[in-house]
């Protein structure tokens, strides 16, 4: 008999053995096989193929595959390797990873004769251009690129200042590779990056630039993936443009791995599994196929560069930025001094109010940066003080002043917005701010400006980004107001100020990385001012103008900031020292949830000692209806990961064994972010 290993798409945590009819050819690995499971019929991929003997009591279970969906592998053997390592590092299962890996169209279609389709994602057909020349400061980073990598030393972070030229750089490199008939991969963190790079892309590479990430549709995924699939077969040599999805994608022979923005949070899945990080992925991905890693950023990861430093990866520093131009100047508002003064309107201090009147009157262009969407965090009533909170959360209403609404950013719940309070009939007011009543201020303060707003809620349709981007770049808009979507790697030539409404809660955040991501904010937003020869100007409104971070970014001084935090990381246990294992478990009974984390904690702890930490209550406790607990795992970096992982998931299968906790979820988040 002949039997396949068959990956499902499924929270299972291991592969299904089905046999292969004598009238079936016999699939390949990663080939898509449809296979019958319980009385429905599912579509896996095969991870291997075998035709040892099995014992005649099993394999009379054993049932045959009902159809061959591939003559030829749809997921490569490099895929399957990665598939396998990320189900191993995240500790979820491969069915998991394969949902995560394959459109859904690819999924879901079964054996097609071939079709004449609509093309839908047209090819770029402009004339091309040549990159543009280097500059000494950016010719001497690429050569020290190519030094490392042809040393040995595989990855390499870059690490350059905002308006460097750190794309050029990557340019010239992509040209190296395409040259040598190899294949690159180019991850950003934001869908809005790649709205902005294409273009710019598209004129040096052509058609050779292929454009991946999630908000094409099923189908347009679809086509795309099978685009690179035919590129392959045709030995044309290719840049995928993407965000983090685009490490799933069908890659052979690639040569070059880069990773723009390394830092940014966003590289790193939250829900569903695989919890993975992009990052990480990439690297497993370049080793898989022998190719090079560029990590490039103005403020990067302590993680990455405590590596750097050690000389695991290679380090070249861009100090210079283009052209000359001076980093922005930074000055700090204080706050409490602006109320106390009564010298406010509404969230604008009388200082930023002037300079933003003085930008227009320049004709220049103004980014407001508040890191909260909505017209208001909540409603609270003046007379009891009640406060309307998610009926399924543990968290306040979001107020949407427009859609006259108030919703949850948790689950999507929403309800109209109450005139008046439902306890005690009082007035409603709302308490903070978020970048609709930003919008709202900066229209009543100067009528004549043309704004625009960027946050999740104006950008949900396909090509919002693409159309705001666009709008601002032609000068169509004179101030835009965003979350931290403005502040990641967007240029625009005429943009002279850059104003944070209130830097506090960025660095209050209860986490043990808020410094390390406030500065990165802050200083990627500030970043955003000042091009064409003029040092751009950045205010940052703050109740705390004597903290520390602060002070190292209106110093630009990220040397201060790693020194500081690599002190820390170590003195507490964090990573690069440590590795961090976070076990959420949640639950529609909030006692059972509370004993279950009790008893896998009680468990770990004869295992792992002091490396656990205590039951935690979340700073958001309820979530979808469920009640949560958290426990965290700290394992010293120098320790066998993988055999931490295997006690781990035996204590897990422990507390699964005992028959009253098996409707808890345990939900493992390795490296969370």
């Amino acid at each position: 008999m002949r039997y396949i290993d068959v990956i499902l798409p499924l929270a299972i945590r291991d592969c299904y053995t089905y046999s292969v009819p004598d009238d079936l050819s016999l699939p390949q690995p990663g080939a898509r096989v449809v296979v019958p499971l319980m009385k429905k019929e599912v579509r896996g991929v095969v991870l291997r193929a075998h035709t040892e003997p099995i014992e005649a009591a099993l394999s009379d279970k054993i049932r045959p595959i009902a159809a061959v969906i591939d003559e030829a592998p749809m997921v490569t053997a490099s895929q399957l390797a990665l598939w396998q390592w990320m189900s191993s590092y995240y500790m979820c299962t491969l069915g998991e990873v394969m949902a995560a890996a394959l459109p859904g169209g690819l999924d879901k279609r079964l054996i097609a004769p071939p079709k004449r389709r609509r093309n839908l994602l047209q090819p770029y057909t402009g004339p091309i251009e040549p990159e543009h020349p280097l500059t000494a400061a950016q010719q001497k980073s690429a050569d020290e690129i190519e030094t490392f990598h042809a040393s040995g030393k595989s990855i390499v972070l870059l690490h350059g200042v905002t308006s460097s030229g750190k794309t050029e750089v990557y340019i010239h490199l992509i040209q190296e590779q395409l040259r040598q008939g190899r294949n690159v991969l180019y991850l950003v963190p934001e869908i809005a990056l790649t709205t902005q790079l294409t273009s710019r892309l598209q004129r040096i590479f052509g058609d050779r630039l292929l454009v991946y990430h999630s908000r094409f549709s099923d189908a347009e995924r679809e086509q795309r993936y099978q685009q690179i699939t035919r590129h392959q077969s045709q030995n044309t040599p290719y840049v995928v443009l993407g965000a983090r999805s685009a490490v799933f994608l069908p890659l052979q022979d690639v040569g070059l791995v880069i990773v723009d923005e390394e830092h940014d949070p966003s590289y790193k899945q939250e829900e569903p599994a695989p919890r993975y990080h992009a990052r990480a992925a990439a690297i497993m991905l370049a080793q898989e196929q022998g190719a090079k890693v560029l990590l490039g950023t103005a403020t990067p990861s302590i993680e990455s560069y405590a590596l750097a430093q050690k000389g695991v990866y290679g380090l070249v520093n861009l100090h210079e930025r283009y052209a000359g131009l001076q980093l922005p100047d930074i000055r700090l508002i204080d706050l409490r001094r602006q109320y106390d003064r009564k010298e406010m309107y509404g969230h604008f201090s009388d200082p930023l109010v002037d300079r933003i009147r003085l930008c227009l009157a320049d004709r220049k262009q103004v980014i407001l940066f508040q890191n909260r969407r909505g017209y208001a965090p909540q409603l609270q009533c003046v007379a009891c003080g009640q406060i309307p909170r998610c009926v399924q959360c543990d968290v306040p209403m979001t107020v949407h002043r427009q859609a006259r609404e108030m919703r949850c950013h948790y689950c999507g719940y929403h309800m109209p917005m109450p005139a008046l309070c439902p306890q005690c009939g009082g007035e409603m007011r709302v308490q903070g701010f978020g970048t609709e009543r930003i919008e709202e201020e900066i229209q009543t303060l100067f009528p004549e400006a043309r704004v625009l707003r960027m946050d999740l809620d104006t950008t949900r349709n396909k090509n919002a980004y693409q159309d705001i981007i666009n709008a601002f770049a032609r000068h169509e808009c004179d101030i835009l107001v965003g979350t931290q979507m403005v502040t990641k790697g967007l240029h625009f030539d005429d943009v002279q100020l850059v104003a944070v409404l209130n830097a506090d809660p960025i660095l209050n955040m209860p986490d043990f990385r808020a410094y390390e991501r406030a500065y990165q904010m802050l200083e990627q937003v500030a970043g955003r001012a000042g091009r064409k020869g003029q040092q751009g100007e950045v205010m940052i409104q703050t109740f705390d103008p004597q903290n520390t971070i602060l002070d190292m970014v209106r110093r630009h001084d990220y040397t201060a900031l790693y020194e500081q935090q690599i002190a820390e990381r170590q003195h507490f246990h964090y990573p690069p020292f440590y590795r961090v294992i976070r076990l959420q478990m949640r639950d529609h009974n909030g006692v059972r949830v509370h004993r279950v984390a009790g008893e896998l904690q009680r468990y770990l702890t004869r295992i792992f000692g002091t490396r656990v930490s205590g039951v935690v209550t979340p700073a958001v406790e309820r979530v979808q209806a469920y009640t949560i607990r958290e426990l965290t795992l700290r394992i010293e970096s120098t320790a066998n990961i993988a055999e931490a992982k295997r006690r781990l998931r035996e204590a897990i299968d422990y507390i699964f064994s005992i028959s009253s906790n098996k409707n808890t979820k345990i939900i493992v988040d390795v490296d969370p972010q």
